[in-house]
């Protein structure tokens, strides 16, 4: 039966989707569902010490996104400060014998893991000869060639038809206003997700498949083209999930906090329209599908290459009726994207499922369980 479900799957998505189909009020997918978690990193062994004759050390790994060390066998004299940080300083993360206190720091058993520089070199520092650490390994992004290697649930469905956040701003903007609030989630230094504010206070929503333990969560917000068709993010601000207030496996969600909620205040965040959408509703998804800059997915080539609709209702997801279906573009890494009316602009779904038709839970499922938490 799995490998039958497989297939399918793998047919699926190999037929061109160019056929305008019927919405309907319910439906149950003739196919396996696939989360939409990426990865796109790998973890390396290596032994570098910082200190001594050697106060600082560069780790370049040409072609990667992102690099993210782990320290061990950490000394420093009180007043010292262990920094990791790109080569022109513009991103830096300071680290004291007060590990705590950085809110960037992960502990475990051997040493700590620090936030990940964005790029392919992160530079490690000490200030006084007498302090001690050592690198023992590091996570880093997959070369494009790498990524190009991996498996990945692509469910573009027919032409690729979202774009940058940015696109949209002269001619979308109330959707381009909306995706300041999204974020990319860097999960354990190698996979991703994404997630979002939800409400004003300090909540974020993403799946449960994407994690149920903060541990090793890195949230970046503004992580997006300055400019349409761009390559360069914008200036990002990560901070480190913190606690999960609430995860449920049959509804695929998690609500959790982050330390540092005042540096991401500024993005805004999104509301909950806990209803069911009509069929034929027009919507749209914000996220980072294979861990991209942020893109939007507002337009459908099955509609004619108009906006995204609501095909389905009621589908069944990771439990009966609990999901809506519809065609906008996703891939690998979109796992915890909001899904957004066009008519009141506010969340009806949390994407959680590729295979085109591609599903999200149905949000007034989740508010029922969250609303007293926000």
């Amino acid at each position: 039966m799995r490998k039958t479900l497989q297939l399918l799957t793998a047919l699926a998505l190999a037929l061109p989707m160019t056929t305008i189909v019927p919405a309907t009020t319910t439906s149950t997918p003739a196919q396996a569902q696939s989360p939409q978690t990426q990865e796109i990193g790998t973890e390396e062994s290596l032994s570098v010490r910082v200190g001594g004759k050697s106060l600082s050390t560069s780790i370049d790994r040409p072609g990667s996104g992102y690099v993210k060390i782990h320290f061990t066998d950490l000394r420093l004299l009180p007043g010292d400060v262990l920094t990791v940080s790109n080569p022109d300083g513009t991103e830096k993360y300071a680290y004291t014998r007060d590990l705590k206190s950085s809110l960037t720091a992960t502990p475990d058993a051997t040493g700590f893991w620090a936030m990940s520089i964005t790029g392919s070199t992160a530079v490690v520092s000490v200030t006084n000869p007498l302090s001690r650490v050592r690198i023992d390994k590091i996570t880093r992004g997959y070369t494009e060639a790498e990524m190009s290697a991996q498996p990945s649930v692509r469910s573009v469905c027919g032409t690729n038809d979202y774009k940058d956040a940015v696109c949209y701003q002269s001619s979308n903007p109330t959707e381009f206003g909306k995706t300041a609030s999204v974020a990319k989630l860097l999960r354990n230094g190698s996979s991703l997700c994404t997630a979002w504010r939800v409400g004003p206070n300090n909540r974020l929503l993403t799946n449960n498949h994407c994690f149920t333990s903060t541990s090793g969560i890195e949230v970046w917000f503004n992580y997006q083209c300055p400019t349409c068709g761009g390559t360069a993010s914008a200036t990002t601000t990560k901070v480190l999930a913190a606690q999960v207030l609430r995860t449920n496996a049959a509804l695929d969600y998690t609500l959790f906090t982050v330390n540092n909620f005042a540096a991401i205040s500024s993005f805004g965040y999104l509301e909950l329209d806990a209803r069911v959408p009509a069929v034929g509703e027009e919507m749209y998804v914000i996220g980072h599908p294979a861990g991209k800059l942020k893109k939007l997915s507002l337009r459908d080539d099955n509609n004619g290459g108009g906006y995204c609709v609501v095909r389905a209702v009621r589908v069944n997801g990771s439990s009966s009726q609990s999901d809506i279906s519809y065609m906008c573009d996703t891939e690998g890494g979109s796992s915890g994207s909001p899904v957004l009316s066009r008519r009141t602009h506010k969340v009806i779904g949390l994407h959680h499922f590729g295979g085109c038709p591609n599903q999200g839970v149905r949000i007034d499922l989740v508010a029922a369980q969250i609303s007293s938490l926000l």
